[in-house]
C-alpha cells in the first residue's frame, strides 16, 4: 500500500519523519499516511516524491521502479550462471520472480522478469510459462524492444524444435517473424542475423534445402555489408554441415576454408575444432587415409578442449577410423563409449551422432557376429527414420540391407 512504499523508501534514504515532512507536512500527517490512515492530495504526494527523491509513479506502485531493477538484475545473474554449476537456478528464478509477478505490468525491468519467469516456468516443466511469455511479448511490442521480442519468437519455435516437431518449430517462427517485421519499423542487423540464422537451421531441419540456401546466404551477405562477425562462425559450420550431407565436396571446401580462417583470425577454437573433425571425417570416409585422420583425432582426444560440443563426434570418428585400419574391436569399443547428448536436437547432429551404430554393426560382422551386427544395424535404421534423406541416411539403410542379405 501507499503508505508502507513511502515508510520503506523514507528507512531506505535513513529519514526520520521530521525530516521527510519538512515545512509543508506535519510529522503527525506523514504518520497518519504512512501507516495508511490517511490519503495525501496528489499536491502532497508530489512533495513527499520530491523529498525522498524519487517518482510519483514509483509511490503509486507497489513495487518501486528501483526496486524492480534490483530484482532483475539479481536475476539476470542467476540466468546467466552455467546450469552445470547452479542446477537449481530456474527453481531460483522462479522464487525469485514468482512474489512480484501481479505487480509487473509495465516497463522493460517488468517485461524482462516476465520473460525470465516465462522460461524459468518452462525449464521446471511447469504449466502457464506460455501466458507469461505472451505477456512479456506484447510488452516488448508495445515498448518497440524489437531484439527482445524476436528472442521470444526463437525461444517459442525452440520448444518445438527440442521436441523434434521441426515443421511447427518454423511455422511458428516465420509467423512470428512476420508479425515482428510488421510492427517494428526497424530491427537491428544482429537481430536480423539471429532470426535469419534460426530460420535457416529450421528449413534444413525440413530438408528444405533451397530455401535453407537462400536464407543463410542472405544472413552471410548481410553481415558482410552491416560488416558484422555475429553468428560468422554458426553460419560457415552450417554451410559445411549443409554441403556435407547433400554431398557437394566443393562447397563443403569452401566453407571449410572459411571456417578456418575465421577460427585463425578470431582466435575461436570451436571453429577450428569443427573444421579439423571435418576434415577427419572426410579422410575416413571419402580417402580412406585413417591414419592421417586418427593423427588429428588423437591430437585433439589428447587434450579435449571444448568437450561438450565436439567430443562424442571426436570420439566417433575415432571409431570409423580404427574399423577401417581393421581393429575392430577398439573400434566397437569407442562407439560404445558415445551416447547421444540430451541437448542435441538438429536432425544433421543426430545423424552424426546416430551413424555409429552402422559402423558398430560393420565392426561386428567383419568380427563373424552376425546377430550383434544386425541388432547394431537395425538401430541405425530406426534411429535414421524420421530424419531428412542425407548420405548418412542411405548409408544406414544400405549396411542394414547388406548385413541382413549376408546373414541370409
Amino acid at each position: 500500500m501507499l503508505g508502507d512504499t513511502i515508510r520503506k523508501i523514507r528507512k531506505q534514504k535513513k529519514l526520520t519523519l521530521e525530516a521527510l515532512a519538512g515545512t509543508e507536512l506535519t510529522k503527525g500527517m506523514l504518520s497518519l499516511i504512512e501507516n495508511n490512515k490517511a490519503k495525501p492530495s496528489m499536491e502532497s504526494l508530489a512533495y513527499i516524491a520530491k523529498r525522498l527523491e524519487v517518482e510519483v509513479t514509483d509511490l503509486l506502485e507497489e513495487i518501486s521502479t528501483q526496486e524492480l531493477r534490483e530484482t532483475l538484475e539479481k536475476a539476470e545473474s542467476i540466468y546467466n550462471q552455467k546450469k552445470e554449476t547452479t542446477p537449481d537456478k530456474y527453481q531460483q528464478l522462479l522464487t525469485l520472480i514468482e512474489p512480484l509477478i501481479k505487480k509487473l505490468t509495465q516497463g522493460y525491468e517488468s517485461a524482462r522478469l516476465l520473460d525470465l519467469y516465462s522460461r524459468s516456468l518452462y525449464q521446471e516443466e511447469r504449466s502457464g510459462w506460455e501466458k507469461f511469455c505472451e505477456q512479456a511479448a506484447v510488452m516488448y511490442d508495445n515498448m518497440n524492444l524489437t531484439a527482445n521480442r524476436a528472442q521470444i519468437a526463437i525461444f517459442r519455435s525452440q520448444v518445438k524444435f527440442i521436441q523434434h516437431d521441426y515443421r511447427k518449430a518454423l511455422e511458428i517462427l516465420v509467423t512470428e517473424r512476420a508479425a515482428i517485421e510488421s510492427h517494428h519499423a526497424y530491427i537491428d542487423p544482429m537481430t536480423t542475423v539471429d532470426l535469419d540464422y534460426t530460420e535457416a537451421v529450421l528449413h534444413f531441419a525440413v530438408g528444405d534445402d533451397i530455401a535453407a540456401t537462400e536464407t543463410m546466404e542472405k544472413a552471410i551477405k548481410f553481415s558482410k555489408k552491416h560488416k558484422i562477425f555475429y553468428r560468422t562462425d554458426d553460419l560457415y559450420r552450417l554451410s559445411t554441415g549443409h554441403a556435407m550431407m547433400i554431398g557437394d565436396s566443393e562447397r563443403r571446401e569452401l566453407y571449410l576454408r572459411k571456417l578456418k580462417q575465421y577460427g585463425e583470425f578470431a582466435d575461436d577454437i570451436l571453429s577450428i575444432l569443427v573444421h579439423d573433425l571435418i576434415v577427419a571425417m572426410t579422410l575416413n570416409t571419402e580417402k580412406q587415409e585413417y591414419t592421417k585422420a586418427l593423427e588429428i583425432i588423437d591430437d585433439y582426444l589428447a587434450d579435449p578442449a571444448g568437450k561438450e560440443f565436439v567430443e562424442p563426434l571426436y570420439i566417433i570418428e575415432k571409431g570409423k577410423s580404427l574399423y577401417g585400419l581393421g581393429e575392430y574391436k577398439d573400434g566397437i569399443h569407442h562407439f560404445e563409449k558415445v551416447e547421444t547428448p540430451a541437448d542435441t536436437h538438429h536432425p544433421f547432429d543426430l545423424a552424426l551422432i546416430y551413424i555409429r551404430y552402422s559402423y558398430k554393426a560393420l565392426c561386428h560382422s567383419e568380427l563373424g557376429e552376425i546377430e550383434d551386427a544386425l541388432q547394431s544395424a537395425k538401430i541405425a535404421v530406426e534411429k535414421f527414420e524420421g530424419l531428412p534423406a542425407s548420405p548418412y541416411k542411405e548409408f544406414a539403410f544400405d549396411t542394414y540391407q547388406n548385413i541382413k542379405n549376408k546373414e541370409s
